[in-house]
């Protein structure tokens, strides 16, 4: 009887986990779905069943979207962007966890425990400062290089956005990599050692191909927050090299007057789809970058 009650309570409590794992992914696939089937619809379309599937590929949406609304200078300025600072984001954040996780030095402590304390800090909520830092840096270059006050030094600049992007992405980074680091052992590099490698050598042939999990992660968490961050972009771009929720925020205020909802959404689908595409592509490597992998010491 015992036997009994245990295997049906849990069965019950897989039924359980399974119903709610459901739910949560209906809840997701649904709206995502929606929005996509809703992207090739007339804007004639709309008036009617909005769960009705498109009467036809209307894709004049798209065209719209891209050209009409720029989305596509908009896409490529993003690309830009996020590239360059996922880029700067690891030539900085890989070697600094490397060192923090495998060197024993005075500071040591002190540094781990100031990146964990980034961790607090909302990006949203230093935004002012950062932007009163951009100014002053801006007017410190006009005086000594005497440029016209009509051009842009710092303001409007994709690198400037993109170092910001990864300074603000850093304590995320390192304290990620300096856990993964941490659990490797430690006989790999005393072999690479051995064999007469330098530590640059023993980083880029040893190090990073056995954290290439923990960087994929790294790698897609980052590539999102940089994707589809606003804030920021709209403080240090106010006028040139819009990114993509800029510009969809712009489509929507304009398409929502026009009741034209079938480009809007085209422009919804252009931010989404390459997150998703990139999630599937690192979906295993993410999995395994989120558990802590290497040979226990």
């Amino acid at each position: 009887m015992k036997k009994i009650k245990a295997m049906s309570a849990e069965k019950l409590y897989k039924f359980f986990i399974y119903f709610c794992l459901t739910i949560f992914a209906l809840s997701i696939l649904i709206p995502i779905g929606w929005a996509i089937m809703s992207a090739f619809k007339h804007k004639s379309e709309f008036y009617g069943n909005p769960w009705a599937l498109p009467e036809g590929l209307y894709f004049e949406n798209f065209v719209k979207a891209f050209t009409e609304a720029h989305m596509g200078e908009y896409f490529l300025n993003s690309l830009i962007i996020t590239g360059l600072s996922l880029v700067i984001l690891l030539i900085v954040a890989v070697p600094a966890a490397y060192v923090l996780a495998r060197f024993e030095f005075k500071s040591n402590k002190f540094l781990n425990g100031l990146f964990s304390l980034g961790l607090f800090i909302n990006v949203n909520y230093i935004v002012v400062p950062i932007f009163l830092l951009v100014l002053d840096g801006e007017k410190v270059v006009r005086e000594i290089f005497s440029i016209a006050a009509n051009i842009s030094v710092f303001l409007d600049s994709r690198i400037v956005v993109s170092i910001i992007y990864a300074s603000t992405a850093l304590p995320f980074t390192i304290y990620l990599l300096t856990t993964y680091l941490k659990s490797i052992s430690k006989a790999y590099e005393e072999a690479a050692y051995m064999d007469g490698a330098s530590y640059l050598k023993t980083l880029i042939h040893v190090i990073i191909p056995m954290a290439k999990p923990s960087i994929i992660t790294v790698i897609l968490f980052n590539f999102l927050a940089f994707w589809n961050e606003y804030i920021i972009a709209l403080t240090l771009l106010p006028n040139g090299s819009k990114t993509l929720p800029l510009g969809l925020v712009n489509l929507m205020q304009v398409q929502k007057t026009a009741t034209d909802y079938g480009a809007m959404y085209a422009g919804l689908v252009i931010v989404m789809v390459p997150t998703i595409i990139l999630y599937m592509l690192v979906q295993k490597k993410l999995t395994e970058g989120m558990s802590v992998g290497g040979i226990k010491e």
